[in-house]
Order: C-alpha cells, then sequence, then structure tokens
C-alpha cells in the first residue's frame, strides 16, 4: 500500500461552484482539491484527484487505483451513483478500499437517489456535510 488516495469525481462535477449551489454548495471542484491537498499533507498523504462525465474513465482509474497499490479510493460518482452497475462492479472486483463521497444527502432527496451501486460495494459512505465530506472520507483513508 503507499500513501496515495485517489479522489474520483463523476458526471457534472466540472461544474461544482456554478451547479445547484443551494444543493451542491459554493465550493468549486478546485476548492475541495486545495482543502483536500492541505488536509492530506498534515496526514502524509498523497492526493491524486480527477473527473470525468465518461462511466468508463472512472472504472478505468478505479483499476489503476489498484494497481498502483492506492491507500484508498474516495468516489463521488454523481449521478453514477444511482445507476452504474460497472462502478458496483468495478469496485467489487479490486481490495482497494472505496469509500463513497456525496455532498448532499441522497436520501433526503428525490426517490431514484435514494438506490446507490457505488454504496452496495463500497466500504462506506459519507453523505451531506458538502465539501467536508471529502475532508470526512479522506480521515477515514488515513486509518486503513
Amino acid at each position: 500500500m503507499t500513501d496515495i488516495v485517489f479522489v474520483l469525481n463523476g458526471p457534472n462535477l466540472n461544474l461544482l461552484g456554478t451547479r445547484e449551489p443551494d444543493i451542491y454548495g459554493a465550493d468549486t471542484l478546485d476548492d475541495i482539491a486545495g482543502m483536500l491537498e492541505d488536509r492530506a499533507a498534515d496526514l502524509d498523504l498523497e492526493i491524486d484527484m480527477r473527473q470525468s462525465n465518461h462511466e468508463g474513465h472512472l472504472v478505468d482509474w478505479l483499476h489503476e487505483a489498484q494497481a498502483r497499490k492506492a491507500r484508498a479510493v474516495l468516489l463521488n460518482a454523481g449521478a453514477f451513483t444511482h445507476t452504474s452497475i460497472a462502478l458496483h462492479d468495478a469496485i467489487k472486483g479490486i481490495v482497494t478500499p472505496v469509500i463513497e463521497v456525496h455532498l448532499s444527502n441522497p436520501h433526503s432527496r428525490e426517490p431514484f437517489r435514494h438506490k446507490s451501486f457505488v454504496g452496495m460495494a463500497a466500504k462506506g459512505s459519507i453523505a451531506g456535510f458538502g465539501a467536508q465530506s471529502y475532508i470526512l472520507a479522506l480521515e477515514a483513508a488515513a486509518r486503513f
């Protein structure tokens, strides 16, 4: 295991800061990356943060995390959370622990968001704390 933590972000998360700030907050993905890098330095960890609107990229990056012996993956799969059996299977297919992350609380939103294929395969889930959800997930990953 290395001291690298992959932080993978799915569709539309590149729009953070402008997309429905009443739900997702005002922090951009770059803001979150900065917060994570600062906290990671305190924890002697390194962050590899990525975003894609394409499901296959996320699957490939999960495989890469295992190949690079990452300590963990923090995964905010966006809408793929509720639709992607491919992500579920990729998480189940690797030994690298995956922590599901959400800015909002999917269970307090529309019913179609209540089912998480990612959560069914992940080691754990952190949701509903805005950008702080990522920090809480990183702190959990530091204990692996």
